[in-house]
């Protein structure tokens, strides 16, 4: 399917939806559930977490679909909503708290930071790992360090396969920033991943 037919069936979908055809909303969740997992997968780095924003996301659209008005394909819109939430998550201190603490008490629920441990990592060595989740570990590793902005462009272009213009409006930055911002993170990547 290409993208003209791709974008007239959302337009279906979405028009059928905000005639009251609840249903077709759910064409459209399936259509792009697998790719705003994989966006937030990537600009995560957990799939826990991944997975329960593209639940928020998809509830977050179904609330807003009838602001969209056609002036970008659903896809941009949808995958802006996606980078700026999942960029929303990223900075809250309340996750970055939770990530990396567990309560010494579960039943206990309170604020103080006393009460809570840095525990290992539980997840299996990468060396008994099959290559290939190794060499995923090792780039999502590397995907993870770069810088947010440059983080999403990378994804978008180079895992998502976006063209330079749809990034932009997607992040709000022009072509020639994406692409110099595309180069830069791909140079980072490549010093990252060196002897790897």
């Amino acid at each position: 399917m290409d993208i003209a037919d791709t974008r007239e069936q959302d337009k279906v979908c979405i028009e059928a939806f905000l005639g009251g055809d609840i249903s077709s909303f759910d064409r459209l969740v399936l259509r792009y559930k697998d790719k705003v997992f994989n966006l937030c997968f990537r600009l995560l780095g957990d799939y826990e977490e991944a997975n329960d924003c593209g639940q928020e996301i998809f509830v977050k659209v179904y609330r807003s679909l009838n602001n969209f008005k056609f002036n970008s394909s659903f896809s941009t819109w949808l995958y802006t909503i996606t980078v700026n939430h999942c960029k929303n998550r990223l900075r809250s201190l309340q996750y970055r708290f939770w990530k990396k603490v567990l309560p010494f008490d579960p039943v206990k629920k309170d604020d103080n930071p006393e009460n809570y441990y840095e525990i290992e990592d539980p997840s299996p060595s990468p060396f008994t790992q099959m290559a290939d989740r190794e060499k995923e570990a090792i780039l999502q590793q590397a995907i993870n360090a770069l810088p947010q902005g440059a983080r999403a462009i990378v994804i978008l272009r180079d895992m998502e396969g976006l063209p330079y213009e749809e990034i932009a409006r997607i992040t709000g930055y022009n072509p020639g920033t994406v692409k110099s911002k595309l180069a830069r993170a791909r140079q980072l990547l490549r010093e990252q991943l060196k002897g790897s």
